[in-house]
């Protein structure tokens, strides 16, 4: 993808969009709402086409090679694309068709695709009558009728329970160990963090970071040591103790001190000892690496302005 650029009337919601994703993986975009991911998505689909730029799947234009790149794709939206009066059997025999499958073929993949999802047991129920993780499922298997090598996951979690979620996680990772290549679109830090080989953070229709996980919170540089001391005149002491050795990076609040230290929790040993050297002793002691959390809000997190629809000075985690 190179240059991707759409715009909604005088609303520019890409602006130069550029990633690439590795055959085989899980590539997650992040982003506040309304921060292009599901455009991109729609553009990769074919549902949109860009105004500027180009994106391909599979070596096929999105634009010029349309019916090629459907061929190779499939898609679960945020909203279930399935028919809530026809049982989740019927559905997944209606999408083969559609998709020009053979009657035996769409039958055939429909039952092994209930079986793996783990939904044969409600097969013949209306999905009107499915929980929320249910069809959640069954919208993942319908995009899988046709077997595309490419899986497009638009925020496929939203709303579910922590176990419908996990089930997802563990279809998505056998998916991608078969050799799937999936791009995902999520709300959830803790999901990408758990299913992503590389990360796009998109802010306001641009990349903003594309990067691992890990090497996205590595930017933080910084181990956060939080120590309670027993009085806040104990706490001056010894963040006067700690001041020569870790200079602007500790700070007083009350009876804690927090030192923030690119050393690690290696650090831990070199605030102890000077601590002790001077008779200090905390009642309290925490030890945090950067999150994946902070890193969102480091690279997103901003005060909104006139024209965010929040009241002013919040700190904006969406539009």
């Amino acid at each position: 993808m190179q240059g991707l650029s759409k715009a909604y009337g005088e609303v520019q919601a890409l602006k130069g969009v550029d990633f690439d994703v590795a055959a085989g993986t899980v590539f997650g975009l992040l982003g506040p709402n309304g921060a292009g991911k599901t455009t991109i998505v729609r553009i990769i689909s074919t549902v949109l086409k860009p105004d500027g730029g180009r994106a391909e799947v599979m070596g096929h234009d999105v634009v010029r090679d349309a019916a090629e790149v459907r061929y190779r794709i499939g898609l679960a939206g945020q909203y279930a694309a399935v028919d809530p009066q026809l049982t989740g059997r019927e559905n997944l025999r209606l999408i083969g068709r559609l998709a020009q499958m053979p009657r035996k073929m769409a039958v055939a993949r429909a039952d092994e695709l209930l079986e793996r999802f783990g939904l044969s047991d409600a097969a013949s129920r209306p999905l009107r009558t499915y929980s929320g993780g249910m069809r959640r499922r069954l919208d993942v298997a319908a995009a899988l009728v046709q077997k595309p090598p490419v899986l497009l996951m638009d925020e496929p979690t939203t709303g579910l329970d922590i176990q419908s979620r996990s089930e997802l996680w563990e279809v998505t990772r056998e998916l991608v160990a078969e050799g799937s290549t999936v791009l995902l679109t999520t709300q959830y830090l803790e999901e990408a963090d758990q299913l992503a080989d590389r990360i796009a953070v998109v802010d306001r229709g641009t990349v903003v970071a594309n990067d691992t996980a890990a090497a996205l919170k590595a930017r933080l540089g910084s181990t956060t040591i939080e120590l309670g001391m027993e009085n806040e005149d104990l706490a001056l002491s010894a963040e006067r103790a700690l001041a020569d050795l870790f200079a602007d990076h500790t700070e007083r609040e009350g009876d804690k001190v927090r030192i923030t230290s690119s050393q690690g929790p290696m650090a831990l040993i070199d605030v102890l000892r000077s601590l002790e050297g001077q008779g200090l002793a905390p009642v309290g002691m925490s030890v945090r690496e950067p999150t994946l959390d902070d890193a969102f809000l480091e690279l997103t997190g901003r005060y909104c302005h006139a024209d965010d629809l929040v009241h002013e000075g919040a700190i904006c985690y969406g539009e």
